[in-house]
Order: structure tokens, then C-alpha cells, then sequence
């Protein structure tokens, strides 16, 4: 008996994974394959990446012998040219006639292209290959301004790609009135485009663009409504059409606007013929993402088989990161009353906007938007997919870490088995727990090799390692997280036997508790342990090079190549006279000076050879060092208490001093703040910290594990009307209960939503003391405090630490004349290579 042939027409990511399939059921057909393009198929969600990587080999979905070991044919550069219907025959721009009893249309999309006046010119790119991004690469490197056509997905990734080339001035153009339009609103678009107008991207919206402009070469862009843009390079993102075209030549049915018609087992109007992903017309529905397409190539190679299933809608939520900001939407993300209600949350100070769309009654989760913070994305998500009954205050949502609760089980248990966790591969929670209870698959990229979950676009990982952590802990088994190959410990055992075998630096710690050299891991991460424990000068000898390259130079690095100063100013409290020294220092040194949120006076530009003589200065006024550099306390802001406002009921100055001045310099695994403030009209927004204190008739209420930044979180209540001494107290349990327990690198509100117990367990061990660790950690706390320095007196102090502040060896009284200064709202500012802010 014959074997019967499949050719497929097309190797981008759905054909490869068609070819996937059908050969994971079957070995007893002949797979061959036609591709356009000159090399393998590639990764197409994460085309961006290769102008990082400058090669193709990281985004290649297969290594070069995948087809040979799978008895696949394939021929590249060889599109298919012509189809014999009748003959079931088709033939190849190289000439190449091959049979088929199967035919597999997998073209996908090309870009669309509008009807622009004068549009072939040089400078001119389409965003769609690896090839395109060569040519563009190619021609950036002499272009100092580009634009983009497009805002969709494609459209903000092509301009990613330019800023990654260094074409810093670059604009996205979109008719619509808003970013993004298929996938978020106005008000996250409104959000997302300061985002990106922070990272230097212009949006220009209602634009029609009429011509480009420039003879031969590209010099600019004409719009409709008289304006123009100059412009060196232009990418065209502005969607795709199916690649359709010889299916209208064989007289197969396509969508009045293009697309194979296909039914729900993906075959056309010829029965012997499909098509899958972007080149198919699914119930008047072409869909651009790779999970569909996966689904389709699934559908089809069963039904080949003679399986019987059927595509079904699908859920077109999305999650990407778009040059560094997290945008998603889910659901139905545009729905409104009265079909819902609506709840949002909108920060544009922190470039946050959340919406969810709820059901009339409250009930169940319809959809939603996130932009500047997706953690809780993969949970909502599961919510919504699986009608999930929503908690009392569905509101609180909003505040929620849901990406890290889930690590504890909570959520996680309440998802059927049924759930798809990753839609790009199909894979279901039980089929994620069952590679980890059946087949001793115990960590997250050991399930990945194992099912496929995540070797897509990545965004259900978070999910997927939480659901190996709960599946491991229902088994009763131990979930130990070691730091690296050089230590088989766990960040709490290491800091428990570092106390035990008195080690004071990096070394003594590797050779008695490690093995090996050490890594770029385990390196800072004991230095800040050893930090944490006996408070020595963190540049002491031994521990000077294991430090992160800030602790390194006390400094923070800025983009140019130059330092911060920043000093201590406890409470924001400061002398006239101190105001002064800063101003002349800051005038004498050349340096850009900003006051921060946390009521501090930063310096920026400073050159590595001018820090000890800045700092020397500084601390002859009487500053100290304001540790912004370090994973410690940061500031301890507060409101001007009773001191002078009509409404204080303490002193919330001097407390706040008195807090920062204990626990100045000491080391976390993360950096803390606090506030106090002098009534509940909170000032000093002590409930976003990671302690606040208010003031209340009493005494003084604390909030703890509160964050900022880009995951936002209320503080919570752990002690109410308490004096001074008993906040004092508590805050030292709480800080040292943080420092022995909390992983690298967490906050203490992460560390507080994965803690078995929450806040109750937190109470229990600050307030009642259940651990009885409390005196302990207290007598710790003041062992730290007694031990405090100055780091920055010590290092201008010590010879052996200055001398460590120049940019050339051989030549330390020299510069680095590579940074140059620039103007920046009147003041100098230092400037990168690429002329970007250093701010």
C-alpha cells in the first residue's frame, strides 16, 4: 500500500508545528515541505530579541538535523508557484512537481501596506523577516531619526527594534485615536503612550499619512492635515493580509477581505486541501496570534488521522512586554454598561492602569486591561476562562499580587483540571501536575521539556512554576531552592551558618559553606548577607569585589557612564547651611540636582575620580551617606507633624528621625522605606511603605509590607495605638523576621502575599512573639545599630578604599572624556553616546 504524502506549503511557526504534530501521531506518512524563505522556521513572537542576539540561532525553533531525524522533506527558498487540483500536484518556483494525497496551506500573513504617494524609496522597510530586519539593520546605522507606521502589537515592536539600534529620536505613527486599538482602551493608551514618551518614544495618533517625502532616499513623512515629519528610515507595521493569493488562483474559497474560507476542522473548499494560521478564514475570523495557529495545526493533523475535532473560538487574551512595559488585556477588555460594571484604577505618576470588567451581579470576571503592572495577568485570566466566582470585594483585585499569592496554592486550587494554562501548546493544569507527580518532572523548565507548557511566548511560566511548587507541597514533599551550583543552601540556611561559623567576607564563607570560584549570583548575594549580619564596611577587604557593581563604587551608575550622590537628609529635616554646601558642590562639580519623592536632594553626573572628593565635602558639612545605592533603608519620609501643622497630633518629625537614623545603612534583602505621618490625613503616605507609622489620639498606628515602584500594594495594619518604645519594638521583629527569611531580592510586601498565614502569621510572630525569637531579634537589631558607619567617611578616610575611584590605572588623576554634558532644563546634565538623558 501506498504511503500518502502531506506537503505543507509554508515553514513559519504554525507549519512547524504542524509538522510537529503529525509526526508525534504518526510516522507512517511522507512529510515535505516547501518554505519561502532561506533559512529554517524561527521564532516570529520574539523577532524583536534578534537585534540583541544579532543572529538567528537563539530564535530557530529546531536545530538543522529536526527534519532529517523526522523523516521531513523540506526545500527552503522554494515557494510553491502553482496547484493541480485534479491532479492533486504542485509545483515549485525551482520547478519541483510533487504529489500529494494532503495539501496544507501555511502562508500565514504578509504586511498590508496602504496606498501612500511616492512609497518606493530607500529607507523604506517592512517588519515581517528575519531578512527585513537585516536590511534594517543594515541602513540604521546611518539614520539618526526613524518612525514607525502602525501602533498595534507589530507596530510598538518595530519601534523597539529601532531604539535598540540606537535611533533614539523615533516616532509611532497610528490613524486611530489611541495605541493599540484592538487590545486596550483609551485611558490605558493614554498611560501607555507617557510610558513610552518617558523612554523617549513620540506618538502621533489620528495621523493619515499622505506621502513620504524625498527623491530617491527617505527624508521625511507628509500627513493629510498639512503637518510633516523628518525622518531618516520608516518601518511599515501597519497590520497583515493573509497570504491567500494562490488560493484565489486555484479557485479555492477566500473572505471577501481575504482569507482561506476554512470549517472547523480546518478544511477549505476542497476537502483534500487546509489551511492554518494567519492565511485561514475561521467563521469570518483571521487570527493573528500563535496560540490559535497552534490549535489549528493540531485540528487539522488529527482530522488527517481521522480524529473528529472541531476548532472553537478562541480566547485572544494578551500579555507582552513592550520595551519594558507590561501591557495585557483580557476577556472581552471593552465591554460596558449595562452589561457590566466597570472598575479601574489609574496612577499616572507610576504609569499604572488597571480595568475589570464585572458581571451585572457582581459574580464573575468578564474581562479586563492592565498596563505598566501584568503580574496578576495569568490569575485574572484563569478567572475569567474558567468563571470563576469573584471574592466579596472584587475591587481589591486591583491591589493584589495575584502572580505571587498564587505560589501558596491560593487560586491555584480552585482552577478545575480542565484549565489551559498555556494556550500556545494546549497544555492543561493537570497535565502540568501530572508531569510533576507521575513523571518527577520537580522544576518548572523540567515540565517545559516535558509538555511543551511555556516553549511558546513564555507568558504562563509564572503559572507553570507555581503550580510545580503547590503540586510538590501536596506530595509532601520539601521545596528547597538553593542559591546556585556554588551553594547547596537556601538564602536562610546560608545566613543561619554564616552566624555560626562567625565568616566575615565572601571567601571565608565559599570554602567553609561553598564550593568552586563563585558566581555572579552568589557573589552579591552573600555580601549583602554578610551586610545584614555584622554591618561592617561592605568595601572591607575579602568582600570588595563580590558586591553589585553600586555597592562597588557606593554610587548608583547612570547611563553616561557617571554617579549619583545622594546624602542623607533624615526626615527631610535640613539646616539652611546644609541647603548651601549642596548648591556649591553641586555648582563646583558640574552636577544636575533633583529633590526625590523620599524628600532628598539628588546629584546626578558625577565622574568616578570626583566621588571622594564630593563626598569629602559633604560629610564636612555633616552629611553621611544616604545608601541609595544599597539594598537598605532608603528614606524615612515624613509630614511636618504638630511642629506646624494645624491638624498633627505628634511630632512626626522627630520620630521619623529618630526611625531612619536606627536603621540607616542596614542591609536587606531588598530596599525598605517608611514614613511617619502626624495624622490620618497621611501626608507622608506612610500606608505605600514598606513600614508607616501615623499618628493617631492614642499614639502611633503601624502599616507594614506596603510597596511602590511597579507592583503597588497598600500597607497592611499590624499594630494600633502603640507608643513610641512598642513601635520601636515591633519594627525591629518585623525587619530582622524580614532579613532571615525574605528570598533575594524580594520585597516585604511579595515576601508577606507568599508567607503561609499572611498577616495573621505576621502578627503572631511581631506582636505575641509565637516563634519567641522576639528578644533575639531585638538585641540583633541593636548589635546592627551599634555597628553603623558612614561608608562614604570611611572610604575618603581609608587610602586603600579611595585609590579605588579613578577610571584609568595607569593615569588616576584622569577623566573619562568619553561623557559629555549637555543642557537639561537649564542645568548640565551628563549624556550618553546616543545623546539619551541620563535621568
Amino acid at each position: 500500500m501506498k504511503t500518502k504524502t502531506v506537503v505543507i506549503i509554508g515553514n513559519g511557526m504554525v507549519g512547524h508545528k504542524f509538522c510537529e504534530k503529525l509526526r508525534q501521531k504518526t510516522p507512517a506518512l511522507d512529510i515535505i515541505v516547501f518554505c519561502e524563505e532561506p533559512i529554517r522556521a524561527y521564532d516570529r513572537v520574539h523577532l524583536t530579541d534578534y537585534f540583541k542576539k544579532s543572529a538567528a540561532d537563539d530564535l530557530f525553533l529546531s536545530e538543522k538535523e529536526w527534519y532529517l531525524e523526522n523523516n521531513i522533506q523540506i526545500y527552503l527558498n522554494d515557494p510553491v508557484v502553482d496547484i493541480n487540483k485534479h491532479d492533486k500536484q504542485i509545483q515549485s518556483l525551482q520547478g519541483k512537481k510533487v504529489n500529494y494525497d494532503f495539501l496544507i496551506f501555511a502562508t500565514g500573513s504578509a504586511a498590508f501596506v496602504p496606498a501612500i504617494s511616492r512609497i518606493d524609496k530607500e529607507g523604506v522597510f517592512l517588519y515581517r523577516t528575519i531578512e527585513d530586519l537585516e536590511l534594517i539593520k543594515d541602513y540604521a546605522h546611518g539614520a539618526k531619526s526613524g518612525a514607525v507606521l502602525g501602533g498595534g502589537l507589530l507596530g510598538l515592536e518595530a519601534a523597539k527594534a529601532l531604539v535598540d539600534l540606537g535611533i533614539v529620536e523615533t516616532s509611532v505613527i497610528e490613524f486611530a485615536p489611541r495605541l493599540m486599538p484592538r487590545q486596550i482602551d483609551e485611558p490605558a493608551s493614554n498611560v501607555l503612550q507617557t510610558k513610552l514618551a518617558e523612554l523617549g518614544l513620540t506618538c502621533l495618533l489620528q495621523k493619515s499619512t499622505d506621502k513620504l517625502l524625498g527623491d530617491k532616499t527617505l527624508t521625511g513623512i507628509s500627513f493629510t492635515d498639512g503637518s510633516s515629519l523628518a525622518t531618516d528610515i520608516l518601518i511599515i507595521s501597519a497590520g497583515i493580509r493573509p497570504r491567500d493569493e494562490i488560493a484565489k488562483k486555484i479557485g479555492l474559497a477566500v473572505g471577501p477581505r481575504g482569507g482561506i474560507i476554512v470549517n472547523s476542522q480546518m478544511q477549505t473548499s476542497d476537502p483534500c486541501i487546509y489551511a492554518i494560521g494567519e492565511c485561514a478564514l475561521v467563521d469570518d475570523m483571521i487570527y493573528g496570534l500563535v496560540a490559535p495557529g497552534y490549535e489549528m495545526a493540531e485540528i487539522a493533523a488529527s482530522h488527517i488521522l481521522g480524529d473528529k475535532k472541531a476548532f472553537q473560538t478562541f480566547d485572544m487574551s494578551t500579555k507582552l512586554k513592550l520595551m519594558g512595559v507590561d501591557v495585557a488585556s483580557f476577556g472581552d477588555p471593552f465591554i460596558n454598561e449595562p452589561h457590566a460594571r466597570v472598575i479601574s484604577l489609574e496612577d499616572r505618576h507610576k504609569g499604572i492602569y488597571k480595568r475589570l470588567n464585572i458581571s451585572p451581579d457582581g459574580q464573575r470576571l468578564l474581562g479586563g486591561i492592565l498596563v505598566g503592572d501584568a503580574t496578576s495577568y495569568n490569575m485574572l485570566l484563569q478567572t475569567v476562562n474558567n468563571n470563576l466566582r469573584l471574592p466579596e470585594h472584587p475591587e481589591a483585585l486591583l491591589f493584589e499580587d495575584r502572580g505571587s499569592s498564587t505560589a501558596n496554592g491560593n487560586g491555584l486550587t480552585a482552577l478545575p483540571d480542565t484549565a489551559l494554562i498555556c494556550s500556545c501548546e494546549g497544555i492543561s493544569k493537570a497535565q502540568i501536575c501530572d508531569a510533576v507527580t507521575t513523571q518527577q518532572c520537580e522544576t518548572a523548565d523540567a515540565v517545559k521539556k516535558c509538555t511543551k507548557a511555556g516553549s511558546g511566548c513564555g507568558g504562563c511560566m509564572p503559572m507553570v512554576k507555581d503550580l510545580v511548587t503547590h503540586s510538590l507541597k501536596q506530595q509532601g514533599k520539601q521545596i528547597r531552592t538553593t542559591i546556585c551550583e556554588h551553594f547547596d543552601l537556601n538564602r536562610q540556611e546560608l545566613y543561619d551558618l554564616i552566624k555560626i561559623h562567625t565568616s566575615e567576607s565572601y571567601d571565608d564563607v565559599l570554602n567553609t559553606l561553598g564550593r568552586g570560584h563563585g558566581c555572579e549570583i552568589c557573589k552579591p548575594l552573600v555580601s549583602s548577607l554578610l551586610a545584614s549580619i555584622w554591618n561592617d564596611m561592605i568595601l572591607k577587604k575579602g568582600n570588595d569585589v563580590a558586591q553589585d557593581s553600586n555597592d562597588r563604587f557606593l554610587a548608583n551608575i547612570q547611563k553616561g557612564g557617571t554617579y549619583s550622590v545622594v546624602p542623607r537628609i533624615p526626615g527631610g529635616e535640613i539646616l539652611p547651611e546644609k541647603l548651601i554646601v549642596i548648591g556649591e558642590v553641586a555648582k563646583k562639580y558640574n552636577l544636575y540636582t533633583k529633590i526625590t519623592g523620599g524628600q532628598r536632594i539628588d546629584l546626578f553626573g558625577a565622574h568616578l575620580n570626583d566621588l571622594p572628593a564630593i563626598w569629602e565635602e559633604l560629610i564636612a558639612a555633616g552629611f553621611e551617606s544616604g545608601h541609595a545605592y544599597g539594598k537598605a533603608l532608603r528614606t524615612v519620609k515624613s509630614c511636618v507633624g504638630s511642629t506646624w501643622c494645624r491638624f498633627g497630633l505628634h511630632d512626626s518629625v522627630s520620630f521619623a528621625i529618630d526611625i531612619e537614623k536606627r536603621y540607616r545603612g542596614i542591609r536587606a534583602p531588598h530596599k525598605f522605606k517608611s514614613a511617619v505621618s502626624g495624622c490620618i490625613r497621611e501626608c507622608a503616605e506612610a500606608q505605600s511603605k514598606d513600614f508607616g507609622i501615623i499618628a493617631t489620639e492614642k499614639g502611633w498606628n503601624l502599616y507594614v509590607c506596603g510597596n511602590g515602584g511597579s507592583k503597588p500594594q497598600h500597607a497592611l495594619l499590624l499594630a494600633t495605638d502603640i507608643d513610641s518604645e512598642t513601635c520601636i519594638r515591633y519594627i525591629d521583629r518585623f525587619l530582622m523576621f524580614y532579613i532571615r527569611t525574605a528570598d533575594p531580592l524580594t520585597r516585604t510586601a511579595t515576601w508577606l502575599n507568599k508567607m503561609e498565614g499572611g498577616l495573621e502569621h505576621l502578627k503572631n510572630v511581631v506582636i505575641n512573639d509565637s516563634l519567641g525569637m522576639a528578644d533575639s531579634w531585638e538585641q540583633e537589631m541593636q548589635e546592627l545599630v551599634n555597628a553603623y558607619q558612614c561608608e562614604w567617611k570611611t572610604a575618603v578616610e581609608d587610602p586603600n578604599i579611595r585609590k579605588r575611584f579613578v577610571h584609568f590605572v595607569n593615569a588616576p588623576e584622569e577623566k573619562d572624556t568619553s561623557v559629555r554634558f549637555d543642557e537639561f532644563r537649564g542645568q548640565k546634565k551628563a549624556a550618553d553616546w546616543n545623546n539619551t538623558p541620563v535621568l
